[in-house]
């Protein structure tokens, strides 16, 4: 009370004008930092299902061979990716994996490249296994009697060579259509294409068709439901957070491909960033798909840090690939 006796009275209508107009100001204040999300109470995503494989690896390409799966990925952990081997990884219910050990060494099995081991692939044709596989910036193929291996080089020299194209020669995969023609796919920074001869090792380079979806990068990889073909690939750069998959649609495997609606299909969220660089497999006997890809290691992982995960991929009825969950658990695949 002696306060306010001490204050004249003429001043009192500047003191409450004030105090106003920094309540106002206060309140506006308050509601933008609402409207932009600073001041939102942090949302945290679920925790992610752990990785599928110990350790650091990527780019896995899945395949079916018998009644077990397999994963061929490439093996991380190196600056600049340098590995200069290969392995393999067995599985009867995608959950539970075994290693089959190192199933290709660059420095012992192949003459013309010694590092830079990348992004696998793997066919069955012929009552053979086709191993092609990047080293150096080239790619190769290599061949052997079971899924596991050995693999010997199978030209002596690269299947593509570096600079043969625009971008660089890595990524390929090998799709196996239903009459048994088999068309390979490759290519960073362009999409090429071909059918391959019947040997597995072989091309027309007159027929090789390259071009670039919108948004394309690397990683192609081909599926084949309902009459449709999948073409799918990863878009930015795997060091980048928002390294994510999309994907387009033909009636035939070497296009016209026209890219759908509704990508990127997979992508990182949360604690799950640059999910990518993937490879599809079916259940056999049954309509059921299983997307497996890497993301960056959690904790502390990178673009030379990254690890092998595995989602369920769905459709919608009118064969849409619906966005794919990362943060969904994976169950034990029924046997087949």
């Amino acid at each position: 009370m002696a306060l306010r006796n001490e204050i004249p009275l003429y001043i009192w209508p500047y003191i409450f004008l004030n105090h106003t107009m920094m309540r106002l100001f206060l309140s506006i204040a308050a509601v933008f930092l609402f409207v932009t999300g600073y001041a939102r109470p942090a949302v945290d995503s679920p925790p992610p299902p752990p990785a599928v494989l110990p350790g650091v690896y990527a780019d896995p390409h899945v395949a079916v061979s018998g009644k077990r799966f397999y994963i061929y990925p490439t093996t991380d952990g190196f600056e600049g990716w340098k590995s200069d081997y290969f392995t393999a990884w067995s599985s009867a219910d995608l959950v539970s994996w075994k290693s089959e050990g190192v199933i290709l060494d660059l420095k012992k099995d192949i003459s013309w490249a010694h590092s830079r081991a990348w992004a696998p692939a793997i066919a069955f044709s012929h009552g053979k296994y086709y191993y092609y596989f990047c080293a150096e910036t080239n790619i190769g193929v290599a061949v052997g009697n079971k899924p596991t291996g050995p693999f010997k080089d199978a030209l002596g020299k690269p299947l593509v060579a570096k600079g043969t194209l625009r971008g660089q020669m890595i990524d390929p995969m090998v799709f196996v259509d239903d009459d048994g023609s088999a068309y390979l796919y490759f290519g960073q920074g362009n999409c090429n294409m071909v059918k391959l001869h019947d040997d597995m090792i072989s091309y027309d380079s007159s027929a090789l068709v390259s071009f670039k979806p919108e948004g394309y990068n690397e990683g192609p990889f081909v599926f084949k439901r309902n009459h449709v073909y999948y073409l799918m690939w990863s878009e930015y750069d795997t060091r980048d957070p928002r390294y994510s998959v999309a994907y387009a649609t033909s009636s035939s495997p070497l296009g016209p491909f026209v890219k759908a609606a509704g990508n990127p299909v997979l992508k990182g969220s949360g604690a799950v960033k640059g999910a990518g660089h993937h490879s599809v497999v079916k259940v056999p006997g049954r309509d059921e798909w299983y997307i497996v890809y890497h993301r960056f290691k959690i904790p502390g992982g990178n673009g030379y840090n990254r690890e092998t995960c595995i989602s369920r991929m769905r459709f919608d009825d009118k064969g849409n690939i619906l966005p794919v969950n990362v943060f969904e658990t994976m169950q034990p695949v029924k046997p087949f």
